[in-house]
């Protein structure tokens, strides 16, 4: 598990206001998604939540550089991070809640399968969370927990075994540890520790922060635009080197209780 050292360069500048939430959106080679998803996002969270918006372009060789520049020019909450060389799904999340402004991440995937919609929901049951215990609110991440699925029956089969085996052996009590669709503080995700693929185990380190991770229902939608960048091979069995690697983080974390400070 090797710490993340390429570069990322921002392609925008930063807007005036801070805001309470960013949209943090990894995407490689989805040119024919920008657009929609986008709009989408801006269609849920207008006159909700002060939010931006960050893509993160994972060295994309398509059209994609050119369609975001397009959608800046329409929406000033987007602004852009882009790799020169692809690095992965992990580091372009790391990359974009690394830029992002807000006190708060919510993250999704770039292919239109993952619904902007759910995220209001998802920050409701987040405020109720912390109003229902006395614990750090930055303790609290909200997962996704995809509905209907609308992929192939070998991709849903390799998600199945997968999250069977993560769950047996890192009791992290999340059904779904792949869903895009997650809701968290940005301090606490800058506070894990960094590897490859750690997009999957979000939930396992923060529970290892001494932290709470609550499941909800979202929806899934097929995707319509685009080709789907994961197989058997990379989702399924790239991940066990990781996985055990996680384990032994969990079997060694240690967390200071916080007598006084001045």
């Amino acid at each position: 598990m090797n710490e993340f050292t390429k570069p990322a360069a921002i392609l925008s500048s930063d807007l005036p206001m801070v805001p309470d939430l960013s949209v943090v959106v990894p995407v490689k080679n989805e040119a024919e998604n920008i657009l929609p998803l986008v709009q989408e996002i801006h269609a849920a969270l207008e006159n909700f939540i002060d939010f931006e918006v960050v893509y993160v372009d994972d060295g994309s060789d398509d059209d994609t550089p050119a369609r975001l520049r397009d959608a800046q020019g329409q929406f000033p909450r987007l602004r852009v991070v882009r790799h020169a060389r692809s690095c992965g799904q992990s580091q372009a999340v790391a990359s974009g809640v690394k830029f992002a402004r807000g006190a708060w991440i919510a993250t999704l995937d770039g292919d239109g399968q993952n619904d902007p919609a759910d995220i209001p929901a998802m920050i409701r049951r987040r405020d109720q969370e912390a109003a229902a215990s006395a614990s750090d609110a930055a303790l609290v991440m909200i997962a996704g927990h995809r509905q209907k699925r609308q992929d192939t029956f070998l991709r849903r089969l390799s998600s199945k075994v997968a999250n069977g085996v993560r769950s047996g052996l890192l009791k992290d009590s999340t059904p779904d540890s792949g869903c895009g669709l997650k809701l968290f503080a940005r301090q606490t995700f800058l506070d894990f520790p960094r590897f490859d693929h750690m997009h999957r185990f979000l939930p396992a380190l923060m529970i290892r922060a001494g932290g709470k991770v609550v499941s909800v229902r979202v929806n899934h939608r097929p995707r319509e635009r685009g080709v789907s960048k994961y197989g058997l091979w990379n989702r399924l069995w790239v991940g066990i080197v990781d996985l055990f690697g996680v384990a032994w983080l969990q079997a060694r974390a240690r967390r200071p209780v916080i007598e006084h400070h001045d």
